[in-house]
């Protein structure tokens, strides 16, 4: 069943086919949305975006292009999200982050690995959000959706090797800013 027709039928009445829509969507805008606003937030916007494409559902003229459409809503969200961030102060409660996934990863360690894992996830997190965005972007969601070249390049409206070049030149900056960072293990001098 493709898309347009779980447009179609949500439209319809059943809403229990938006629901398989978010369900092929979510990966894909959760990554989106970690793109464009970081880690601690993408959760709550990938939701939001799905709540806003879900309600404004009616307004798609070409169902079959519910993704691309969903995509340009989180965009949207995440735009909004980020200009009221500058406005606001942040909050103590989020200054505590930590995602259950940390937690479950840092009880598989040792108590020096734990803390040497976590460094190295902060720092390489900081270095990914430091990427310019299209580079951040297409990197992020590669490593989200496990996808194709071919299915991102559709997704983003570019061609397969622009995807490649981006992949390609988003690891090589990451590289080259990681290199100088990570003490080398082992190294005798």
């Amino acid at each position: 069943m493709t898309d347009g027709d779980l447009v179609r039928q949500t439209l319809a009445g059943r809403t229990a086919a938006y629901g398989e829509l978010a369900r092929r969507w979510s990966a894909r805008i959760l990554a989106l949305c970690h793109a464009k606003a970081g880690r601690a937030h993408c959760e709550d916007l990938a939701q939001e975006s799905l709540l806003r494409g879900f309600r404004a559902l009616a307004t798609l003229s070409e169902p079959e292009k519910f993704g691309p459409w969903l995509r340009g809503i989180a965009v949207r969200v995440c735009l909004d999200w980020l200009k009221a961030r500058q406005t606001h102060q942040v909050s103590f409660g989020s200054m505590g982050d930590h995602s259950p996934e940390d937690s479950l990863a840092d009880a598989r360690c040792a108590p020096d690995e734990q803390v040497d894992h976590s460094e190295q996830l902060a720092l390489l997190m900081n270095e990914v959000q430091s990427l310019p965005e299209e580079y951040r972007e297409v990197l992020l969601l590669y490593y989200y959706q496990d996808a194709t070249y071919r299915d991102l390049a559709e997704q983003l409206g570019v061609s397969s090797a622009t995807i490649n070049a981006r992949l390609t030149k988003a690891r090589a900056m990451l590289r080259e800013r990681l290199r100088p960072k990570v003490p080398l293990v082992g190294r005798v001098e």
